[in-house]
């Protein structure tokens, strides 16, 4: 049986779960008009046992939206029957649940399934299935990645018996033939991550899986931008590999040669995004895109620094930085700044290249989430401009909060597709 659910501003009478949710037949009322609270409410529905609602009355779009946050679960098949909107809002609506569904599928899929090759075709064909005539793409694998100088990608996957891969995806709207796109978004595609010959941990291992998390995010935004009607071509980059142990893989001490000459020297395996992402930011710079937004599941440090609210954001484009916050403000997704500046692609030294790629401590060391976005700054054009590096401290709960079910939650693909619109 379906669970009527309403929404009130009067204060519950019926005195339960924290004076949030009250109780009648069949029916349940949110005792708040807050999406926040909205969320929190729909996740406690669903720590009862309950997953069948249907919602109605004086519903908006925003709360619907979090009340479908809210109850989403990984291991049930949630039914939630939609209060009465405007053709404009349920159409935003349908579009931000299908995204977000494809999102946090991806990311809490298993390892075993998702192999670099799975991931790079599952992003393409989901794109695409949005706007067929509109999308082209091309998946680099296995060694031509290393003969097409993607070294990055190809490097932190070759220990793995499956191939990295790499994903170039072209939306084009227009009528042009090759027009230089709008923007490019470049996404960190680790399928698991081990740590390599830094290994983590048996618990630090555990939910490895969401490391593909940049990936699922900025495929995700380009679809809900598509969806809301996209007019500008956008390219797509996903660096996909696997980080892990063999006679084959990648070792402390080794060098890496970008084919910009940058030189780096392995002194940590476990900071291998920044390594994957090098390919993708070389490439997104050289499609000539006035906009590059990465993002990333990175460093533990921007967890530190943040908690599990708020995504990270470096830029050395002031401008470029405040919009993309202005774009999050307005979907209503936390984000923060925090500091990057020309100094930090210079504070992982090495004696054998220009550059190491982490410092050889757990973590990076102090200021570590600055350090990998300044690593990350030697591979973009134009001295950082119109760069935006978005560090997502935000995206996977190991466990269930009051907020959101285990597993990921899509915490920026909204964001990234406002400020494509923009």
């Amino acid at each position: 049986m379906s669970l009527q659910v309403f929404l009130s501003e009067q204060e519950a009478q019926n005195v339960w779960q924290g004076n949030l949710i009250s109780y009648a037949d069949n029916s349940a009322t949110i005792h708040s008009l807050e999406p926040e609270a909205v969320q929190i409410a729909a996740r406690k529905l669903m720590s009862n046992g309950i997953s069948d609602f249907v919602l109605v009355g004086n519903w908006g779009l925003e709360n619907q939206w979090a009340f479908f946050q809210g109850a989403y679960d990984p291991k049930v098949d949630v039914q939630i029957e939609y209060a009465e909107l405007s053709d404009e809002e349920s159409k935003e609506l349908d579009a931000r649940i299908q995204v977000s569904r494809w999102v946090r599928s991806m990311v809490n899929e298993t390892p075993e399934v998702q192999a670099p090759m799975v991931l790079a075709q599952e992003a393409a064909d989901f794109v695409q299935s949005l706007s067929p005539e509109q999308v082209t793409y091309e998946i680099i694998a296995g060694e031509d990645l290393e003969k097409a100088g993607y070294v990055g990608t190809w490097e932190v996957g070759r220990g793995s018996e499956r191939p990295p891969a790499l994903l170039k995806l072209t939306y084009n709207p227009t009528n042009e033939a090759n027009p230089t796109p709008a923007a490019a978004l470049v996404g960190k595609g680790i399928t698991f991550d081990s740590g390599g010959y830094s290994i983590k941990p048996s618990a630090g291992m555990m939910h490895m899986k969401c490391d593909m998390g940049g990936a699922a995010t900025v495929t995700g935004a380009l679809a809900l931008a598509i969806l809301r009607g996209l007019d500008k071509p956008v390219n797509l980059y996903l660096c996909c590999s696997e980080n892990l142990i063999s006679g084959h893989a990648y070792k402390l001490g080794d060098i890496i040669t970008y084919p910009n000459g940058v030189t780096v020297e392995i002194q940590n395996t476990d900071a291998e995004g920044r390594l994957v992402l090098a390919d993708g930011l070389l490439l997104a710079s050289e499609s000539g895109a006035p906009v590059i937004i990465d993002a990333a599941t990175l460093t533990g440090a921007a967890v530190v620094a943040l908690g599990e609210d708020y995504n990270a954001v470096f830029s050395l484009d002031d401008d470029a930085r405040d919009a993309y916050l202005k774009a999050a403000k307005s979907e209503n997704e936390r984000h923060w700044p925090l500091p990057l500046e020309p100094f930090h692609a210079n504070k992982c030294s090495s004696n054998f290249a220009d550059t190491a790629n982490s410092r050889p401590v757990k973590g990076g060391g102090p200021g570590g989430a600055s350090n990998a976005a300044g690593f990350l700054s030697r591979f973009v054009r134009d001295d950082g401009k119109g760069w935006v590096h978005i560090d997502l401290a935000a995206a996977y709960h190991d466990n269930a909060t009051s907020k959101w079910s285990a597993g990921g939650t899509g915490v920026g693909f909204r964001s990234i597709a406002n400020l494509l619109a923009n």
